[in-house]
């Protein structure tokens, strides 16, 4: 199965208030319905399952073990609440399995069945139509339009492609088999009219990210990770090269297999067999220990530079996990809503934890506009930070949370389904986070890349004179 390195972030929040039944069932086990989250839950005595629910669709989701997740749920007054990680989910509890849920299966290859619960998912849930100036029942209607009688997968790729792109969601995607995918990419470039270009050099995140942590680092302590680089620069400064949010998990895994698929798919198909709440303990178990050496290798410095130009998200767990490494209280950072059927959800408050001897002394943020999902859940949050100041230039702009869905068929998309806010209830969608100190990078990933790696010296010396200059006022 091909493997989208796209990063975002995992887990959403939501608390919404419900009006208790009159009677009380103090049991999990039953039927549940989530809140603003298109979800059924069926919990009995030994295990757990979630369905996909749309308007026209009951979907099998992901089972297990109740013993696995029974620990983050509690109840009260026919509420189920779920908790993973600093995340809530609601669910409320109803008498009968949906009638969706209980019908004969349709044809789940069936082309237009499966564009309308792609549609009908999008419809529900998606977040932004008004900030986007998206006209719904317009482009449902002549995307639809498109598909007929002799419809193919490609057919029904490229529709939902171009839809994505015309929803301007900045976390939409859509994952089809390798096959599919690859017979739409060879009918894209058959339809390009050939063009000589000047070919330039590109670069992977991962590729720069470490270019550029080899050139700053005088000191190099890092240790038992290729995720992370840190270690000291000239004059006793501090440096930590952050490439991702996610991938910290300890999974035993196979090395003929990471050999085979690499790393992240072998990562990703491991990761996804486990149940959630694992997948959050696991991730935040890695960073907490790589972050306990990390802190500990340069709490003598006199700063430090967190590098997160070139990190494109992950979970929002992990990000907070690192910034309480700066953190001397608990202190509210960020609101956050989800859209539920034709509004949205309250603004419900998200908390930074502190960290037993945190690092006080001044601390600065590197972010770029490939700086995006998870990573700007970290540049949101340290505003909140007096002893933070971010350089560079605005992040991406995706900061709401990836709803993951399954299509009949069984390919993966997501959309953007929740808003985030500052303290003052500000939205940083498709503009991203600021900066305290303006760089002027540029938009585009390859060129900005190749802005840095063409002269490295200089990249470091317009962030040291950026620190001087934020140091003097």
């Amino acid at each position: 199965m091909r493997t989208k390195i796209t990063l975002f972030s995992l887990v959403p929040i939501l608390l919404f208030s419900c009006k208790p039944n009159n009677q009380k069932n103090n049991s999990i086990e039953g039927i549940w319905k989530s809140i603003g989250y298109g979800e059924t839950l069926k919990i009995d005595a030994n295990s757990y399952e979630y369905f996909d629910i749309t308007d026209i669709s009951c979907l099998p989701a992901k089972k297990g073990n109740i013993s696995e997740v029974k620990n983050s749920m509690k109840i009260s007054n026919d509420t189920l609440t779920i908790r993973r990680g600093f995340s809530k989910y609601r669910y409320v509890r109803i008498s009968e399995f949906p009638d969706l849920c209980n019908q004969k299966t349709k044809d789940k290859n069936d082309i237009l069945y499966n564009f309308e619960v792609f549609a009908n998912t999008y419809k529900n849930h998606y977040a932004y139509f008004d900030l986007n100036k998206i006209n719904w029942d317009s482009l449902n209607i002549n995307s639809k339009n498109k598909i007929n009688s002799k419809s193919t997968e490609v057919d029904l790729y490229l529709i939902i492609e171009d839809m994505i792109e015309k929803l301007k969601d900045n976390h939409g995607s859509i994952e089809p088999t390798d096959e599919v995918y690859e017979l739409a990419e060879n009918q894209i470039q058959s339809e390009l009219a050939e063009e000589e270009t000047e070919e330039l050099k590109e670069y992977g995140d991962f590729e720069i990210a470490g270019i550029v942590a080899d050139y700053y680092l005088k000191e190099d302590l890092t240790k038992d990770t290729w995720l992370m680089k840190w270690g000291k620069m000239e004059n006793n400064v501090g440096y930590i090269q952050i490439k991702a949010m996610f991938l910290y998990a300890d999974l035993n895994l196979n090395n003929s297999l990471i050999k085979k698929n690499g790393f992240v798919s072998t990562y990703m198909d491991a990761f996804d067999s486990l149940n959630y709440e694992q997948q959050i303990t696991k991730e935040v178990a890695g960073i907490s220990k790589l972050m306990d050496r990390i802190m500990q290798d340069l709490k003598e410095t006199k700063h430090i530079i967190v590098d997160v130009r070139f990190n494109g998200g992950g979970q929002d767990v992990v990000a907070l996990e690192i910034l309480r490494r700066f953190n001397a209280e608990r202190r509210q950072i960020a609101f956050k809503k989800a859209r539920h059927n034709n509004s949205y959800t309250a603004k419900t408050p998200i908390y930074l934890e502190s960290a037993k001897n945190p690092y006080t002394k001044p601390v600065y943020l590197l972010t770029s506009q490939q700086s995006a999902s998870a990573t700007e859940m970290l540049a949101l949050s340290s505003m909140e930070l007096n002893n933070i100041k971010r350089i560079g230039s605005s992040t991406n702009g995706a900061i709401s949370d990836a709803l993951q869905k399954t299509l009949p068929n069984g390919w993966y998309f997501s959309l953007s389904n929740e808003i985030y806010t500052d303290n003052n209830y500000k939205c940083y969608e498709n503009i991203g986070v600021p900066v305290n100190y303006e760089l002027n990078y540029p938009n585009d990933r390859q060129t900005f890349f190749r802005k840095v790696a063409d002269d490295l010296e200089k990249d470091k010396k317009n962030i040291l004179n950026a620190i001087n200059e934020l140091q003097s006022k």
